[in-house]
């Protein structure tokens, strides 16, 4: 038997020829490779760049209570934020564990085998995560981040916030080069993998210089960029292609976007901001005062119906009609009652949740998908970008302002049509009772962009845009830039920061609550608030990073450590 064994091996290491050596090598298991795929990694990096930016856990859970567009009763509130926060660590860990160490490992292999579009791809989500992490923490761990497989150094310095966005510019530019690379052989090429642009490196271009005009827009007031943001409208992210993470409906392996989860919980924590509502309703005397936004039900869904009172048998904080929630910085003695079956909560729009049709029905997971994505930069992002560069003189106006409403309008439609795809196909100028196949669930109306109510708030705002002068109108720019942003508001709290705009809520503006006072619109209920800490120009560095990296810094002082480019 051990002569013929013999034999049979002779014979097969002739065949092998020269892989014989490979052939013999036991100590290599097939099954689990040295080498990550490419396409498994940039599916995974898609993802969890939406993930880490997402309002449930991610930056958006920080921006969306500091720029009054969510309340809350937790630490956010009155900005009390500390290093032990969950706000802080959370996407701060989520981000240096997760994608950003799968990025600089689809970075490097595919630059050593000249897989130049994932290389681009990968360099393009790095500056996006990173100039966030930037624009949330200010100086961070950069230079010698997220190398922990090829350096193990687990203890990165700090770089300064000013030092680091240039590299980030150099990062752009190398992705650029390796999307325009003819002559590399880029063998690999992204598919399906590519959950965003499908591999469509002419897509992912426009994304690119996009988010450079974003970067070099942020940093404007503190270097000359007129050279640089000129750059052709033909060369940015176009209508129906915005740059964004779309997820699916599908609950196991749960593929939602991560804010529809509130709507699956037994306690829930995202109240609706009454500032933004008022806003919008038209009912806040600072800005478009008695000028109604179309969007609210798309925006906000209202468990409860106009007159009924609330299933918990709790008294509100704050309610109109079938708006209801909490104030922010509120002391009042209704704000802590049990609401989660009467609260108003996200709607179809920022987390594929439900269209408010005034049924006044409580959620679950069953009302809605979760199918929204996650705006990383849309082209009416871009478009209120290029309004306030024209606004300070930077490039020539293009009536950007009003092609960015049209396209916020819009952008509503492209959302509700991914939420449920029959949705765009909706005639009707009521919106049906109930949404097929989910009995449950009431269809989204026709598109947003139909109807007489779209073109007159868009005909009355740019009234009162073209009479405005220079500086209201950056305030219209950025108001409405924080409004189309709603759920996916990471850049509203840079904005604000840079320039002043939107107006927030502030428990201590006497003509915002005089004497430390609002009331609640339908029953008169006094609601006290107050602020004990200062609007923060950064958030906090989490305590374990503080106290475990001995290359870390003290601890900051949010109230007066600044991102460099925040000069307002």
């Amino acid at each position: 038997m051990e002569k013929y064994m013999k034999i049979l091996l002779a014979f097969f290491i002739l065949l092998a020829g020269g892989c014989t050596k490979d052939f013999l090598d036991i100590n290599k298991d097939p099954n689990n490779p040295t080498k990550a795929s490419l396409a498994l990694l940039l599916t995974h990096v898609e993802k969890a760049m939406a993930d880490g930016m997402s309002v449930n856990g991610g930056i958006v859970a920080i921006t969306s209570v500091y720029m009054h567009q969510r309340s809350t009763r937790e630490n956010p509130d009155q900005y009390g934020i500390n290093g032990g926060s969950f706000y802080t660590y959370a996407p701060w860990d989520f981000f240096y564990t997760g994608p950003l160490q799968d990025i600089e490992l689809m970075i490097s292999q595919a630059e050593a085998d000249q897989n130049v579009t994932y290389a681009g791809i990968g360099k393009i989500c790095k500056v996006f995560i990173f100039s966030h992490m930037v624009d949330i923490w200010g100086d961070i761990p950069f230079s010698e981040a997220a190398k922990l497989s090829s350096t193990n150094n687990g203890y990165p310095k700090f770089d300064k916030s000013e030092d680091i966005y240039p590299e980030l510019f150099k990062l752009l530019n190398s992705a650029i080069a390796d999307l325009t690379n003819t002559t590399a052989s880029n063998k690999v090429i992204p598919g399906g993998d590519d959950v965003i642009y499908g591999g469509n490196k002419a897509k992912w271009l426009r994304a690119a210089k996009t988010l450079k005009l974003k970067l070099l827009n942020q940093v404007r007031r503190v270097q000359n960029v007129s050279a640089q943001v000129n750059i052709p409208s033909d060369s940015l992210i176009q209508s129906g292609e915005d740059f964004e993470f779309v997820y699916y409906s599908k609950s196991s392996p749960d593929e939602r976007n991560p804010g529809f989860l509130d709507y699956e919980a037994g306690q829930r924590s995202d109240y609706m901001s009454p500032w933004l509502y008022e806003i919008l309703k038209g009912s806040n005397p600072l800005l478009f005062n008695e000028i109604a936004d179309p969007r609210i039900p798309y925006y906000f869904y209202n468990q409860l119906k106009k007159t009924q009172d609330t299933r918990e048998g709790n008294p509100p904080e704050y309610r109109e009609g079938g708006f209801m929630s909490i104030v922010f910085g509120s002391i009042s003695k209704n704000r802590d009652f049990a609401t989660d079956g009467s609260m108003t909560v996200h709607g179809v729009y920022p987390v594929g949740g439900r269209y408010d049709d005034g049924g006044g029905a409580k959620v679950t997971g069953n009302h809605g998908t979760g199918a929204a994505p996650y705006r990383f930069i849309t082209y009416a992002d871009r478009l209120y970008i290029q309004a306030e560069l024209a606004n300070v003189g930077l490039i020539a106006d293009n009536n950007y302002f009003k092609t960015a409403l049209d396209a916020s309008f819009k952008q509503v439609d492209h959302v509700v049509a991914l939420v449920n795809p029959s949705a765009a196909l909706i005639t009707q100028a009521t919106p049906p009772t109930m949404w097929n196949p989910a009995a449950v669930a009431p269809v989204a109306p026709a598109p947003a962009t139909t109807g007489w109510l779209v073109k007159e708030y868009i005909r009355k705002v740019n009234e009162l845009y073209t009479a405005a002068d220079a500086t209201k109108q950056l305030e219209y720019i950025m108001t409405e830039k924080w409004i189309a942003q709603f759920g996916c508001n990471a850049d509203s709290w840079t904005d604000y920061r840079r320039t002043g705009f939107p107006v927030i809520f502030n428990p201590l503006d006497d003509t915002q609550a005089p004497g430390g006072e609002l009331v609640s619109p339908d029953d008169g209920f006094i609601i006290p608030v107050t602020l004990i800490n200062p609007v923060p120009w950064t958030v906090v560095w989490p305590t374990k990073e503080i106290s475990l990296n001995p290359n870390a810094p003290v601890q900051k002082n949010p109230a007066t450590d600044k991102v460099f480019y925040d000069k307002y």
